[in-house]
């Protein structure tokens, strides 16, 4: 018995050193958006618009910051070192940039929140004025992708309208049922 109580005792010394010394924060603000503390760093990095997995894993290396800690024990230098990586992007590849090529300035780019948004709608609204197909789309409401939509897609198109049969109109051939079932009495010679 008096192993085992050692034995406990020095799990839970070890387990207490391996917490950080630092201070717990629930909320960390990166890139002017708040990251929960309690979740993996490269996973609430995804929180921000515009960055997913794999360019949180880039944006984690390129700052120098372990992509597996959890994001509430970050230090202040590591939370500056991400604010700075996020706001460059020197180091990061430009084949993962969303922005490739940018109309504007042809030059890859990544972008954020707010502008990132605020370009995808000066993209619709120059494909609008321009006229091009996938802008006719997006004016029409309609798919753009080349999707079939005979059958799919009843929200882009309105309420199901189904086919309505044509009422017989009286002194025509169709007005005059047959007599009693349906069937035509043939003459008999």
């Amino acid at each position: 018995m008096q192993i085992l109580g050692k034995y406990i005792t020095n799990i839970t010394t070890m387990a207490e050193d391996k917490k950080p010394e630092q201070q717990f924060k629930h909320i960390v603000r990166v890139a002017n958006v708040d990251l929960p503390g309690e979740k993996v760093l490269s996973v609430a990095l995804t929180k921000i618009k515009g960055v997913g997995l794999n360019f949180a894993h880039a944006i984690c290396t390129a700052a120098g910051v372990d992509k597996s800690s959890k994001t509430g024990y970050l230090t202040a230098e590591q939370v500056v070192s991400l604010n700075k990586a996020t706001a460059t992007f020197d180091t990061i590849p430009s084949w993962l940039f969303n922005r490739r090529k940018d109309y504007e300035t042809g030059k890859d780019r990544h972008v954020l929140t707010g502008d990132l948004a605020f370009s995808k709608d000066n993209d619709l609204k120059r494909l609008k004025k321009i006229k091009t197909y996938r802008g006719v789309r997006h004016l029409k409401n309609l798919t753009v992708r080349g999707q079939r939509t005979r059958s799919n897609f009843r929200k882009n198109k309105g309420k199901v309208v189904g086919v309505k049969k044509k009422a017989p109109q009286p002194g025509t051939a169709n007005a005059a049922a047959p007599a009693a079932g349906g069937k035509k009495e043939k003459d008999k010679k």
